[in-house]
């Protein structure tokens, strides 16, 4: 995530991190996209996309994730995990969390398993 990106991402983390999810990293980069947060569920590896959008006119942060991306998140999930090989035996899964809304008080709507790669 950019820059401006950075404080949502902060609030996503926080929120995750409240409902017993553990930081393995984040803004994981790669030529074909960034993954902004990588966590752990129990066993599970959660690869998170977040998303901000101060109005849903056009679907919201969570309906911005078009099959594309999609696509890319699941080749740098692939690295991820290449670069990781002792987290590749887990399951994985892909969530969202979509912020909405005003920039001082967004509302937070996390989905779990939002997508399959």
């Amino acid at each position: 995530m950019n820059r401006e990106g950075e404080p949502f991402e902060a609030l996503a983390r926080d929120h995750l991190e409240a409902a017993g999810l553990r930081l393995v990293a984040r803004n994981f980069a790669t030529r074909h996209g960034e993954i902004d947060l990588v966590m752990r569920d129990g066993e599970t590896l959660v690869f998170v996309e977040v998303r901000y959008r101060a109005g849903a006119s056009h679907g919201g942060g969570a309906g911005s994730i078009t099959a594309a991306k999609r696509g890319r998140l699941a080749t740098a999930a692939a690295q991820f995990l290449q670069a990781h090989p002792r987290l590749a035996a887990l399951p994985c899964r892909f969530d969202v969390v979509a912020l909405d809304g005003p920039r001082s008080a967004p509302r937070l709507d996390w989905r779990r398993a939002a997508f399959e790669a």
